[in-house]
């Protein structure tokens, strides 16, 4: 008789207060056997499994460690092959796991890479999505800022966005939403004060935290060491 295999869960966890996690992540991440984290080489935690920490049990389930490179994407594509590769051996022994992600796995998320590779060389084995809060409308919430009302559109870009395309985006849409701003974009939020497009931008950073910030005078933001878990909401159609 063969045995019943398991499921991949992938967990978003919204944008970092535990109680934005929705009921049917909660309650999956408690009954799950093991628990797969994300974690840069440069750092020091976890933010997944920090936010998800009270929903483990540790005595019970095993948690394990995915450290990948932030500056070598053929490194990191080796690191998601292989935890492909040995989640599919913890499935095949009937084992359900979960691959917890800061915000929603759909967007921007290391669990994309893992999903993708467990689905090209194991397609026999059952993957589910479980949709989380993204800091974007997080960041919304938190500066009181609706991202778009009827007939508009929303952009949302990453951090590596070149300049010239980003003012062809914000020329194209009504709300462009930069993710994880940098120091790089430190020159693009000069651009955007001279073109006068600063009034209508807001800057948050670690929202739904205790160390939530809300920044709405863009000088004041490019004398700031730019945090890696923020964004940018630029309003352009107002």
């Amino acid at each position: 008789m063969s045995r019943k295999r398991g499921r991949l869960y992938g967990i978003g966890l919204g944008p970092g207060d535990p109680e934005l996690l929705t009921l049917k992540g909660a309650r999956i991440l408690r009954e799950v056997d093991l628990v797969y984290a994300p974690q840069a080489r440069t750092s020091g935690e976890s933010y997944a499994l920090r936010i998800a920490r009270e929903f483990i049990d540790p005595d019970r389930q095993e948690i394990i460690r995915l450290f990948f490179p932030t500056n070598d994407e053929k490194a990191a594509g080796e690191v998601w092959s292989n935890a492909a590769d040995e989640l599919a051996g913890k499935l095949r022994k009937g084992l359900n796991a979960a691959f917890i992600t800061e915000g929603d796995p759909s967007i921007y998320s290391t669990f994309s890479y893992v999903m993708e590779s467990l689905s090209a060389k194991h397609p026999e084995l059952q993957v589910e999505i479980i949709p989380g809060v993204t800091s974007v409308t997080a960041a919304a919430a938190a500066a009181r800022a609706p991202l778009v009302t009827h007939g508009q559109n929303l952009a949302i870009l990453p951090a590596a966005y070149g300049f010239d395309r980003l003012m062809n985006a914000i020329d194209s849409n009504d709300t462009v939403v930069l993710m994880k701003v940098n120091r790089a974009l430190v020159q693009a939020l000069s651009v955007l004060e001279q073109s006068g497009l600063g009034r209508k931008s807001v800057y948050v950073k670690r929202a739904s935290t205790d160390r939530e910030e809300i920044v709405h005078d863009l000088d004041q933001l490019a004398k700031e060491d730019l945090d890696y878990f923020s964004l940018l909401i630029i309003r352009s159609g107002q």
